[in-house]
């Protein structure tokens, strides 16, 4: 209410002072620094802190007048407010929100920055800008829906080592036949192991079930011993019943120990349908005492060593109870809707059958309900813990010190499965009135603080449970989730998500996560979440948006609780490859090679071909030829060698042009006439000389020539132009080297003779283009080398 007081000071202190002028002023710096906000909700103190921080709010076009401003805190949301101020508000408030009402104006056109929302789907999240904000993440139903953590939570092992039965309540989808069979195996096993902690019980036991810490038990926490002068009026049940449950829980560690692997289904001594249904109606007979064991004691020890074996390899045992209750939710579902507690499992079966959906529309979820959990006043309670997830990748949590126990409004017991006693949900409780004969000590609006659990704990000469047992575990338990979760979610850069998680407390003070909502309620409903969720909103922004700009800000009570570690990459430095040589392609046909052919020495006197990776050496640019390579086309001596072409020259069949050869023997090979080179100042004339025909050029085109060397990618004539003729037809792609084929020579003047070459851009790959020439045509155009003495 800072920047409140501030804009209400100057406007009593200066009535003449325009109001208009301090919010323009105010709003052009908001915009400078990029401080525009919308909200959609009832968040009135996030509205309140952005404000004191100088945060203008645009508020969304299609949003209702229904949403209160910050002058409404614990007013509740009127439906029908169309008044922006009443008559009996002091003026200086209403001036207050004249101004924040102007300043909302004058961003209306100007972009959000920070997207506060109660529903993610409310934004299209996809259409914002990196530097938009938004209290929402993509793709979170695999941890906030009830669907969605029963899956994942089964691929916990392969991300962390750690199990998922440790702090987390077996649960099952009943969507499919084969979720409903593993579900009913996990039923039958658990009735047999409840057989067996039954006659445990009966010996060990006087009156109810141990307490523990003296707030565990409870009345109908437990099971009633049968007194002895009571068994004549129930129905006695054979020895036979302990056997086949020790035998199902034998089968069951075996099958853990993977002794079951060479056993064939036709050799496996489970039972039938027939005997299962027998098992469970005397289980159900037992439990709920309509039945007894006679003898029960001769079958102590035995019972005794398999719970044991059991509880080291299942540590939900002491979760689990006696009467196998297990609580049905739907799998989308929020705030304790159509949530119901059963322990009959032909009931829990027939709900789900009843529901007339498509399979993938019927998403039911079963869960092991905590039969002992830890009851402060004999009754039942869970936490809300608050954390805030700011980056998907690199993974970065943080978690608030504070959190809150909600109260259930009925003593606890488990002769009564009505989800008021079981559940603590606030928008179930607050329908409820308190039970009388619950105790006076608990709080009227049923919530504790943290605080007030921890001296409550202090108390009971428990003071260190909190911060050795409870508060790490929960801790570990929000990272193992979320680390699993990770690959399913979208990870916005620029976003960020409050959630809230429900844990319940087992009698040893281990925490077990039920679920994890987004978008937690924020009303304060009572004085503990008119504290705390002011609170959390507050600090949330001082993560978000302070620490933005200033690292070591105050972050109120939130703690980092997991950062990923950043995958560092190897230094790169760039490739730096090379390739050295000559490149060779295999003929397809061996031809004789032709002999005749000479060049001048220089142009045979040609170095390796050294190659570079492209990434290493800069791509030659176009332009005139260096100097060098003109050197090298000059003819620097008048010895003549003979050249050889490794590859017959063919002839076109549309072509009727013919080479005259010297050669008229060759039998079918096609041999080009004999070149010669003569000094420019020689007055002797040369033999074997065979003048260029008219139509030279045409002829050019008929020839089908091999690339000689990776050389000469460009060649300037005398004239300064530079020759790319473009590859012929039919010579086959790849990369091939430049080509060079003599096919005669004309003198022109004393001195001076042409060579008509053929040459190609064998490093690029692509033919070369010469000066005035169209793309496609074919030429040959004459190149004149000057020989020199």
């Amino acid at each position: 209410m800072e920047l409140k007081r501030g804009i209400l000071q100057d406007v009593t202190s200066s009535p003449k002072l325009d109001r208009y002028k301090i919010a323009r002023q105010l709003t052009e710096k908001a915009i400078k620094e990029k401080k525009i906000f919308s909200i959609y909700g009832h968040y009135p103190v996030i509205r309140a802190t952005l404000r004191r921080k100088g945060w203008v709010e645009k508020k969304f076009h299609f949003l209702p007048r229904v949403i209160p401003n910050v002058d409404d805190d614990g007013a509740g949301v009127t439906e029908h407010k169309q008044a922006e101020g009443k008559e009996n508000e002091e003026v200086a408030l209403e001036k207050t929100d004249d101004i924040h009402d102007v300043m909302s104006r004058l961003v209306k056109n100007e972009v959000p920055y920070l997207l506060w929302t109660i529903k993610r789907d409310v934004i299209d999240y996809h259409s914002l800008n990196c530097d938009q904000m938004l209290n929402h993440y993509g793709k979170t139903a695999s941890f906030t829906t009830k669907i969605g953590l029963c899956v994942n939570m089964r691929s916990l092992p392969w991300y962390v080592q750690a199990n998922p039965d440790s702090f987390f309540p077996r649960c099952y989808g009943l969507c499919t036949e084969s979720e409903k069979q593993e579900f009913l195996d996990d039923f039958r096993r658990t009735a047999a192991s409840s057989i067996l902690k039954w006659v445990v019980s009966q010996q060990h036991c006087s009156g109810s079930q141990p307490h523990g810490r003296g707030e565990a038990g409870g009345p109908g926490s437990g099971h009633r011993k049968v007194p002895e002068n009571a068994e004549s009026k129930l129905m006695g049940l054979s020895g036979q019943l302990v056997d086949t449950a020790c035998k199902v829980c034998q089968a069951y560690l075996g099958r853990l120990e993977h002794e079951d692997i060479d056993v064939s289904e036709d050799t496996s001594e489970d039972l039938t349908e027939d005997e299962w249904k027998d098992l469970t109606e005397q289980y159900y007979s037992l439990i709920h005492g309509d039945a007894f064991i006679s003898n029960s004691r001769n079958h102590l020890s035995q019972c005794q060593a398999l719970l044991n074996k059991i509880t080291s390899v299942n540590p939900q045992t002491e979760i689990d109870g006696l009467r196998n209750i297990w609580i049905i939710k739907p799998a989308a579902k929020s705030r304790g809707r159509d949530i119901v507690c059963m322990n009959r499992v032909e009931e829990i079966l027939e709900l789900v059958a009843a529901d007339h959906l498509p399979a993938k529309d019927n998403k039911w979820v079963v869960q092991k309900y905590i039969e002992t959990p830890l009851l402060i006043y004999d009754t039942k309670f869970d936490i809300r813990q608050w954390f805030l997830v700011t980056d998907w990748n690199p993974l970065t949590i943080w978690f608030y010190k504070e959190s809150y126990l909600r109260f259930s409004t009925q003593r606890f017991s488990l002769e009564n499965l009505d989800s008021a006693i079981h559940l603590c949900n606030n928008s179930i409780q607050k329908h409820l009135k308190n039970d009388k004969d619950r105790s006076p000590l608990l709080p009227y609006h049923n919530m504790w603080t943290s605080t007030r659990f921890r001296e409550y704990l202090q108390k009971r000469g428990r003071g260190t449970v909190w911060a050795s047992v409870i508060y790490p575990s929960m801790k570990r338990a929000i990272t193992n989730t979320m680390r699993v979760a990770q690959d399913h979610v979208e990870p916005r850069k620029n976003s960020f998500e409050l959630y809230g998680a429900d844990f319940i407390l087992g009698r040893d003070f281990q925490p077990w996560l039920i679920e994890i909502n987004s978008s937690p309620t924020m009303h304060a409903s009572t004085p503990v979440t008119a504290q705390l969720c002011a609170q959390v909103q507050e600090d949330t922004i001082k993560v978000v948006v302070d620490r933005k700009v200033d690292r070591n800000c105050d972050i109120g009570n939130f703690e980092l609780l997991w950062r990923q570690p950043a995958v560092e990459l190897p230094p790169f430095h760039g490739s730096d490859l090379c390739v050295e040589g000559v490149s060779v392609k295999r003929t397809k046909k061996h031809m004789p090679p032709i002999s005749n052919v000479t060049f001048s020495s220089s142009l045979l006197n040609i170095q390796p071909l050294k190659v570079r990776c492209p990434s290493a050496m800069p791509r030659p640019a176009l332009g005139p030829p260096q100097m060098a390579l003109q050197q090298d086309l000059k003819v620097k001596d008048a010895k003549v060698l003979a050249c050889t072409l490794p590859v017959p020259i063919k002839r076109a069949a549309e072509r009727s042009c013919k080479v005259q050869s010297a050669n008229a023997e060759s039998g079918g090979r096609t041999e080009l006439p004999t070149c010669h080179f003569q000094h420019i100042d020689s007055k002797t004339p040369k033999t074997g000389l065979t003048k260029a025909e008219s139509h030279r050029h045409s002829e050019a085109n008929s020839l089908s020539v091999h690339p000689l060397l990776s050389v000469l990618p460009r060649v300037k004539t005398v004239e300064g132009a530079l020759f790319q003729p473009p590859k012929p037809p039919g010579l086959p792609r790849g990369p091939p080297a430049p080509c060079l084929v003599c096919l005669g020579l004309t003198a022109t003047q004393p001195g001076l003779q042409t060579l008509p070459l053929l040459l190609r851009h064998g490093a690029a790959g692509r033919p070369l283009r010469g000066p005035g020439r169209r793309p496609g045509r074919r030429h040959m155009d004459p190149i004149t080398l000057r020989t020199e003495d």
